[in-house]
């Protein structure tokens, strides 16, 4: 089910934005700046190496003292930039929309350890490769999605179903005269569900 920023109650936008606010620039300046170097080599790569994919574990403190992340060194590096150039070229190409590019990017990183369940791994990797497009998941931001209305169960497709609801706080946004990507979405989402 595709959801619709006229079906977001009022209260949200207020909420949202008091949340990207509160964030700050000099928050931003200084916490994004792992997600803005990988992603710089991303771009020039079209993929994403061990060494990101571990920059990136630690910028969204990601337990790494687990046996997926042993499995994924033990993985070459070739074959994880194979695997993740897919990924890359799925969220990075505007010819599927924004949902549908991120259930592709994530299916595409399946088959490596540590993308095998949930979203949030996932969604850090696509971000750092598509900031305007994609947005970060984590159990924070799916609190904040309850906060503004738009309640986001466990089901399957839960990065695509994330993700639609991103995109329909980016057109709610919209309305509001603000021009967000989806990386504005989530760090509003990441405050209003209990940033500490």
């Amino acid at each position: 089910m595709t959801v619709s920023w006229e079906r977001i109650p009022d209260s949200a936008w207020p909420l949202l934005a008091a949340a990207r606010a509160s964030y700050g620039t000099q928050a931003e300046q200084t916490y994004d700046e792992v997600l803005r170097e990988v992603a710089a080599r991303i771009a020039a790569t079209g993929s994403i190496g061990k060494t990101d994919i571990g920059a990136l574990v630690l910028w969204k403190r990601i337990r790494a003292d687990t046996l997926w992340a042993r499995r994924l060194g033990d993985t070459p590096d070739e074959q994880v930039r194979a695997a993740t150039a897919a990924a890359v070229a799925a969220v990075t190409a505007d010819r599927l929309p924004v949902a549908d590019a991120g259930r592709q990017g994530c299916a595409e990183l399946r088959s490596l350890p540590g993308f095998g369940h949930g979203p949030a791994l996932a969604s850090a990797l696509l971000t750092a490769a598509a900031p305007d497009r994609m947005a970060v998941y984590d159990r924070r931001a799916v609190a904040g999605l309850s906060r503004v209305g738009l309640d986001l169960d466990s089901g399957p497709d839960l990065y695509g179903r994330y993700l639609e609801r991103v995109e329909a706080l980016r057109a709610l946004a919209a309305e509001h005269g603000a021009d967000w990507r989806a990386r504005d979405v989530d760090v509003a989402l990441f405050h209003l569900g209990g940033y500490q």
